[in-house]
């Protein structure tokens, strides 16, 4: 018996959503003129007590002064408060029904409306623990029975003492008045419980802060209905992520922390030893260095199109899938190239420029049409071939090089060489990823390959283009305008200067990394990101990863779901499954993808095994990571 654990819970704010008193208030009040003055008194009478900045048979006193309440209104309460259980109880709700006896409510509330609710959760009236209300003979509450312990100043301690409960207890709530079971020394442990309000007070005197219900069972390795409590998956977001991204990883329990600018190595190394998600754009590079000590890291989100900036190699080798947006912010960059090519074309930035500073020059000289001339686009993927269409839209020819075959869209023609385009095109436009074999693809010898007069723009990688040729081209007249976005070393932050020989040179537009900066890029990226990464995270699917063998994955129902990342080398599932059979255990489903590095099993089982199968799983040769699932 000693080893029995009790779970005292509070039910305003803690098994529930809301304090009861407070809809009770919202109910009866609802035809009252003083209706909003009188539930503000209520609510704030509530915090005063919880707080302990009141007694609490004081704040009783008043707020059922204020009701106003009559019996016929706690059907309607009931009916409410049913649909306002907090989300971690009925996530539980069949593992609190499995275990009635461990379960307890202690409130400063009311049996009247508590017991109807909490009896859905298997809950026993004889463990509900709460006040009376006393009535009048036309129903109205008028009072409450001042003979209940719970009624009194220090209800809580007194009533757990009178139990007499053999073994441990462990306290659940949200108010001062459950810390004080704690503090006179019945209870083993309480937990403030923040699913619904934080109080700091509270949390104070706490042992532990629980922010559901899945932390306590975890805490006391009890069966839950989440394998582990999103609250302890800590995810770190870099470089002014969207706050819809934030929101939403936020509203799934994640703990997210966000820092606005990038982070060198030595910093990241330090900040990602616990986390478990990490977010970045393009400025913050992840180093194999800085993956030896994620120990804990699961997923990163690339919140760009691009991943060169992350050692996708060492992800693998750590089970850490990556996840990128490739096509969230395409037209945002499109639109960006089709702007600065008008611009460029006329000579706008140095013209504008001037007057700014009040020069007044009225001239055609080295000012174009776009219509009729010929725009040469390197990287026909998801931008470069958007970019296409756009561009005949507007009038001009198009023509494009990839090293691999792609369709050619409307009329774009085909370049078998890059050397061929560079001698057709009036315009240039890069469009290429950021592997490292890219790097100075456009030099020396490229420059020269290009026509007179040319418009150069590379809103792709920073070091796809030998930066110093490109000036010289400006410089000697053969390139008459520039639009650069990425550079091969661009500033952390925004507080940090930008260095480079490209500025101050005539008819050049350099802009800070924005190609995908708008606010509906941002904001699509933060929606498909968290969601690739919520994914893998819930069911293990790795649809859309950039280093894992891609697989969707059903939703999990009424089994457990195995997920097995390994070396791909022969073997490795028969081996997984040698020991499935080994342990009897009942396969409801069983998925398998494999790149050239890694393997992907995953594996849905029946509830019942022995925990003893995880340990063999694990140390299966090859195994880079297992995780459990439910």
């Amino acid at each position: 018996m000693q080893n029995k654990k009790h779970f005292i819970i509070d039910f305003d704010s803690t098994f529930t959503k809301v304090e009861a008193l407070d809809i009770l208030g919202e109910i009866a009040l609802e035809t009252h003129p003083g209706k909003e003055e009188a539930i503000r008194r209520i609510k704030e009478v509530t915090d005063l007590g919880m707080e302990g900045k009141i007694s609490f048979r004081e704040s009783l006193e008043e707020r059922i002064s204020i009701l106003h309440a009559n019996k016929k209104h706690l059907p309607v309460l009931v009916n409410r408060l049913k649909n306002l259980v907090s989300e971690s109880f009925v996530r539980n709700k069949e593992v609190i029904k499995k275990n009635p006896e461990q379960f307890y409510i202690l409130s400063n509330g009311f049996k009247d409306f508590i017991i109807p609710v909490v009896s859905d959760f298997g809950i026993k009236p004889e463990n509900v623990f709460a006040n009376d209300f006393e009535y009048d003979t036309d129903g109205n509450i008028v009072g409450f029975n001042k003979n209940n312990i719970l009624s009194s100043n220090n209800g809580k301690p007194k009533q757990i003492e009178s139990l007499k409960l053999d073994g441990e207890v462990h306290v659940l709530g949200d108010g001062f008045t459950d810390y004080e079971i704690k503090k006179a020394g019945f209870a083993k442990r309480f937990y403030a419980f923040t699913e619904n309000v934080k109080r700091n007070a509270v949390i104070e005197n706490a042992d532990h802060e629980a922010p559901n219900l899945d932390e306590v069972l975890y805490h006391h390795k009890m069966e839950r209905a989440l394998s582990y409590p999103k609250n302890r998956i800590k995810v770190l977001l870099l470089e002014n992520i969207h706050e819809h991204g934030v929101e939403k990883l936020r509203q799934e329990g994640y703990t997210v922390d966000v820092h606005p600018a990038g982070m060198s190595e030595e910093e990241l190394k330090e900040a990602i030893k616990d986390v478990s998600i990490l977010g970045i754009r393009s400025k913050t590079n992840v180093t194999k260095s800085v993956l030896e000590n994620a120990n804990r890291l699961l997923s990163i989100g690339a919140f760009c199109i691009g991943t060169n900036q992350i050692d996708l190699e060492e992800c693998q080798r750590k089970g850490i899938n990556v996840f990128n947006a490739p096509y969230s912010n395409t037209r945002s960059v499109v639109e960006l190239a089709i702007a600065e090519i008008i611009l460029l074309m006329r000579n706008l930035p140095d013209k504008a420029a001037a007057m700014h500073q009040g020069n007044w020059d009225k001239s055609a000289k080295n000012s174009f049409e776009v219509r009729g001339k010929t725009i040469g686009i390197i990287g026909y993927g998801n931008i470069g071939s958007q970019l296409s269409v756009l561009a005949e839209t507007i009038g001009l020819k198009v023509v494009y090089y990839d090293i691999e075959e792609k369709l050619a869209l409307g009329n774009a023609y085909r370049c078998h060489t890059m050397e061929e385009l560079l001698g057709l095109a009036d315009i240039i436009s890069l469009h290429v990823d950021g592997r490292q074999e890219n790097k100075n693809m456009i030099g020396e010898k490229e420059f020269s390959q290009m026509k007179e007069k040319v418009v150069f723009l590379n809103l792709a990688r920073g070091h796809v283009v030998d930066v110093q040729a490109l000036t010289k081209y400006i410089k000697s007249g053969r390139i008459i305008g520039a639009g650069v976005d990425v550079f091969p070393a661009e500033p952390m932050s925004n507080n940090d200067e930008f260095i480079s020989e490209l500025r101050g040179l005539p008819n050049v537009i350099l802009t800070p990394h924005i190609g995908g900066s708008t606010l509906e890029a941002q904001k699509n990226i933060a929606d498909y990101v968290p969601s690739r990464i919520m994914d893998y995270i819930n069911t293990g699917s790795t649809s859309g990863s950039v280093n894992f063998p891609n697989i969707l994955l059903p939703t999990l129902k009424n089994a457990h779901r195995f997920i097995h990342i390994h070396q791909n080398e022969p073997g490795i599932l028969a081996e997984i499954n040698r020991v499935l059979a080994q342990h009897d255990l009942n396969v409801v489903g069983q998925y398998l993808k494999t790149n050239e590095q890694i393997g992907y099993v995953i594996t849905d089982i029946d509830k019942n095994y022995d925990e003893e199968v995880i340990k063999e799983l694990k140390k299966i040769k090859a195994t880079i990571r297992f995780r459990v699932l439910y």
